[in-house]
């Protein structure tokens, strides 16, 4: 019996709906190691938006395509994260389901949007409406967003301060079929990166292999 055997039908029912998710071009997705002690079945996927920099920091918004060219530098990492698909066949009463999605997402902000003391309730709000809009069905939602400050002292006190905002999340999806899940979380990636959204009746393409 090979170890494809074993694998509950259930968990690849779900693999090969993530298979079918049709993410924007600009973020780069790709197979990452799973978590093993979270549950007894997982597969992890790691994602990252590049974008240009310059020597004002991250560019946040809709904005960013028209001010990034004038800005030079080289390419920067706009936002990161991770989407994690856990399965218990036996079912776990936290999760109340048999599959649980955890997710991270990361990206440096403008000091404007960084002050905002409504930032961690506008990120989970994101989370929210990019599930809705995309007609994935959960529940047991909940998470925690978070406002990272650095500031440098010392030989690095010319570098300017920098604000990240970090989401962790998990929710129950209501079937095993994950496709809307990971379009949704896609997009609140570039979201966070501050691209603008697509526009209405326009679909993203799949992402050719790096």
């Amino acid at each position: 019996m090979s170890s494809l055997d074993q694998v509950p039908a259930d968990f690849l029912f779900a693999l090969g709906t993530l298979r079918q998710a049709r993410c924007r071009s600009e973020l780069h997705l790709d197979e990452i190691p799973a978590p093993s002690r979270l549950a007894p079945f997982a597969v992890a996927l790691g994602a990252e938006v590049i974008g240009p920099g310059g020597a004002n920091g991250a560019i946040h918004g809709p904005a960013a395509a028209a001010l990034a060219p004038a800005s030079g530098g080289d390419d920067v990492e706009l936002a990161t994260g991770r989407f994690i698909l856990l399965h218990d066949p036996d079912g776990s009463d936290v999760w109340d389901g048999e599959f649980r999605i955890v997710t991270y997402i990361r990206a440096q902000l403008e000091p404007e949007m960084g002050n905002d003391e409504m930032l961690g309730s506008v990120a989970w709000t994101w989370l929210v409406e990019a599930l809705e809009d995309h007609g994935a069905p959960y529940r047991s939602a909940g998470g925690t967003a978070t406002r990272v400050l650095s500031e440098s002292f010392g030989t690095l006190a010319d570098r300017p301060d920098s604000i990240e905002i970090e989401l962790r999340a998990s929710w129950t999806p209501a079937t095993p079929d994950i496709t809307s899940h990971l379009e949704a979380w896609s997009d609140m990636v570039c979201i966070f990166a501050g691209l603008p959204p697509l526009p209405e009746g326009v679909t993203a393409l799949p992402r050719r292999p790096r």
